[in-house]
């Protein structure tokens, strides 16, 4: 018999993985909430109508496409059959798909609910998507997307709450990082600069990645892209520009002071930082000027957060965006937004062993079963324990005493109650402590106390 299996991509979670993960989810779920951001949920399957075309030709291609129910061939021609044509088989066989993020559903939410809606609408969305992907180290085809965005706003002050978010979360969990902000804008205005504006998409997508290929091999991808070598030349100051962010922030201006659009994202960007400072970041903030990601979406400030005592890739990000709502015929509805990477946050806790034990800590007293009058004795007190608040469990079976005290080490249960005819008769528990091996006679209300 073949032993089962889960499709590649995929992950079974432990009680263990779970405890974890869902501190980090409840953990941001309370900051957002803090700051106002009120939560939705979208349907894991979506139309492909709503899906298809919005992620570019490669994006297409890793949708999970869901086949129709019932008699799926049933409208297919001969001929159709015959031609053997996996895309067009595929549009006749399936209406709909997997979502592949959370903003396209989002968009689609936003002009199916606009009525309803008071602008601008804060949400937040914490679900799974999927992407058929090729599955590799820290690359899932099934993984949580943790997003917050507010549509309807072009306020500033939308970007600078959003890094307080991003602050918050992070001082949260202990976790130091440093919060890289560029803006879209500049971008343009550095392209307009070295004399190549109609190359602004295979700049950006070259210079992100200076941090992984270093200077020279951006510089080789830049010429293979047909950028000239005056241009590349021009473009080698600002990549290696340094100082303060007000330093940085002024040379760019005089480089690019030419360019409107590019003195307007100095404009913005300048904004941003100052009325940060006046909020008191734990973490420290850094204009980037290298940092572009996914630019054929986003049109003004860009956000990337990395992790300072863990090498580990972006773990947080985003930026505003001017026409999310246009795909679905609602135009010129701004929005800005940002997402955090669960699956990388869950590694760099487990990395830097900064998981709270109490977020791991299922039951915290078991109680130990010697048979049905003692469990009679112990049932009441049980019940006042969870009414403090506090998990407990009661051995199912009177087993041998080593065979349920190995269950509470395998649980890791910090707590055993104990509770034999001396205790029955003084109306008492005997507690112990698994850590310490201590045992104390204890009320009940003394033993909630103890363990509280």
């Amino acid at each position: 018999m073949n032993k089962p299996t889960v499709p590649k991509g995929t992950r079974d979670f432990s009680p263990i993985e779970m405890a974890k993960r869902n501190y980090i989810f409840n953990t941001i779920k309370e900051v957002y909430a803090l700051y106002g951001f009120q939560q939705i949920e979208t349907p894991a399957m979506e139309t492909l109508q709503t899906l298809m075309g919005k992620y570019g030709e490669e994006g297409d291609k890793l949708l999970f496409k869901v086949l129709n129910s019932g008699d799926f061939m049933a409208k297919l021609s001969p001929e159709e059959l015959a031609e053997n044509n996996s895309l067009r088989l595929a549009s006749k066989l399936c209406e709909k798909g997997l979502r592949y993020d959370l903003t396209v559903p989002f968009a689609r939410y936003v002009v199916m609910h606009r009525d309803e809606l008071q602008m601008p609408f804060k949400r937040y969305q914490i679900q799974p998507v999927w992407r058929a992907d090729r599955p590799q180290k820290g690359r899932y085809r099934e993984f949580y997307q943790c997003d917050a965005d507010v549509v309807g706003s072009d306020s500033l002050l939308n970007e600078v709450e959003l890094m307080q978010i991003v602050d918050t979360v992070f001082s949260r969990f202990k976790i130091r990082v440093l919060i890289k902000i560029n803006n879209r804008k500049i971008l343009t205005g550095i392209a307009d600069y070295i004399g190549a504006p109609d190359k602004i998409t295979d700049i950006t997508v070259a210079i992100d990645k200076l941090d992984k290929i270093g200077l020279e091999a951006v510089n080789a991808e830049l010429e293979t892209n047909g950028i000239t070598p005056e241009s590349i030349a021009k473009l080698q100051p600002i990549l290696a520009l340094s100082g303060t962010n007000e330093e940085k922030l002024a040379t760019i201006a005089r480089t690019i002071a030419s360019s409107e659009v590019g003195l307007k994202g100095v404009e913005e960007t300048r904004f941003i930082l100052e009325k940060l400072k006046t909020t008191g970041l734990n973490n420290e903030i850094e204009l980037d000027l290298t940092l572009a990601r996914g630019l054929n979406y986003y049109t003004g400030a860009i956000f990337e957060v990395k992790a300072v005592d863990t090498p580990m890739g972006s773990i947080t990000g985003g930026g505003r965006y001017d026409n999310l709502t246009g795909i679905f015929g609602l135009p010129g509805l701004s929005g800005v937004g940002i997402s955090f990477g669960a699956d990388r946050i869950y590694d760099v806790l487990n990395t830097l062993d900064l998981y709270p034990q109490e977020a791991v800590d299922a039951t915290r007293i078991l109680f130990i079963n010697f048979g049905e009058k003692e469990t009679d004795y112990c049932l009441p007190i049980i019940r006042q324990v969870r009414a403090a608040g506090l998990s407990a469990e009661i051995y199912p079976d009177s087993a041998k005493m080593k065979k349920q005290m190995s269950y509470a080490n395998a649980k890791q249960i910090p707590f055993v109650a104990l509770a034999g005819d001396d205790e029955m008769q003084a109306g008492k528990i005997t507690l112990k402590n698994m850590t310490t091996g201590e045992q104390t006679l204890l009320t009940p209300q003394q033993l909630i106390e103890s363990i509280t």
